[in-house]
C-alpha cells in the first residue's frame, strides 16, 4: 500500500530569512494526521537566505540528519566541530545527553536548500557524536545512514536505514522487508513507484509492498527510509 503526501499539502512557514515546508507536524504547523512515520519524526525542506540560518540552539535525545541539496552549511557545535557541508554531503548528529549547535548559510549570494530530518533514537542518554560524509558522486540506490554504519554509511541510534536515490531515466528495483515500514521523499524530478507517480516535494508511506519498482522519468534525487 502506498499512501501519498503531496508537496502542496505540507505545512509551510515563511520568515524573513527562511522558507520552509514540513512533511510532518513541526513548530507552528500541527496536523494530528501527520505526526511522523514510525521513528521518523521530521522532514523539513528548508530554504535559507544568504548570511542567515539557525543560530545556536539546543537538542537532546534525537538523531538529526542534514542532507544538502543546494549551497552550503556552516556547522558549529559544543563538541568542537566546525565544518562546512556542500551539496551532496550528509551530516548526522546524535544529540544524546545534549548539545548546542548552529547551522548557517555562509554565502553572501547563494541560497541554501537542505532537508532537515529527525529520527527518534531507540536509546536515550547516549554520548553525543557527529559525522559527515560526501555522497555527491553516489548513483543508483546508496545506503547513507544505518544502525551499524555498514558499507561506509553514517551510524545512528535506531534500527532505521536511509538510502539516497540518484536515478536518471532508468528503472531500479528495491526489495523490501515485510516487517518494516518505508517512507519515500522525492527532492527532485519525477519518479514512478509501483505505478504511482511522485513529483518533487512529494512523499509516500509504503507498507506491504514486497518490492519497489522505481522508474525515474527524468533526473531524480530522493531519500528512501527503512523504518522499524
Amino acid at each position: 500500500m502506498i499512501t501519498l503526501r503531496r508537496s502542496h499539502e505540507r505545512g509551510q512557514g515563511q520568515f524573513d530569512w527562511l522558507n520552509t515546508k514540513h512533511s510532518f507536524s513541526f513548530a507552528n504547523y500541527y496536523d494530528p494526521r501527520y505526526m511522523g512515520v514510525s521513528a521518523l519524526r521530521v522532514i523539513n525542506d528548508d530554504w535559507v537566505k544568504p548570511g542567515t540560518g539557525f543560530e545556536t540552539h539546543p537538542h537532546r535525545d534525537m538523531e538529526i540528519i542534514s542532507y544538502v541539496l543546494e549551497g552550503s552549511i556552516e556547522h558549529k557545535d559544543t563538541m568542537d566541530f566546525h565544518t562546512t557541508l556542500k551539496a551532496g554531503e550528509v551530516q548526522v548528529i546524535s544529540a544524546g545527553t545534549g548539545i548546542l549547535h548552529s547551522e548557517l548559510n555562509p554565502s553572501d549570494l547563494e541560497d541554501l536548500n537542505f532537508l532537515q530530518i529527525w529520527i527518534q533514537p531507540s536509546i536515550e542518554g547516549v554520548t553525543p557524536r557527529y559525522a559527515q560524509k560526501d555522497y555527491s558522486d553516489a548513483r543508483g540506490i546508496t545506503l547513507i545512514v544505518s544502525p551499524d554504519g555498514r558499507n561506509g554509511s553514517l551510524p545512528i541510534h535506531q534500527e532505521a536505514s536511509l538510502y539516497k536515490l540518484s536515478l536518471s531515466r532508468q528503472a531500479s528495483t528495491f526489495t523490501t522487508t515485510k516487517e518494516r515500514t518505508y517512507y519515500l521523499h522525492v527532492a527532485r524530478g519525477s519518479l514512478d513507484v509501483n505505478g504511482t507517480r511522485l513529483e518533487a516535494g512529494d512523499g509516500a508511506t509504503i507498507a506491504n509492498e514486497p518490492f519497489l519498482n522505481l522508474e525515474a522519468l527524468d533526473r531524480v534525487e530522493g531519500l528512501l527510509f527503512e523504518l522499524p
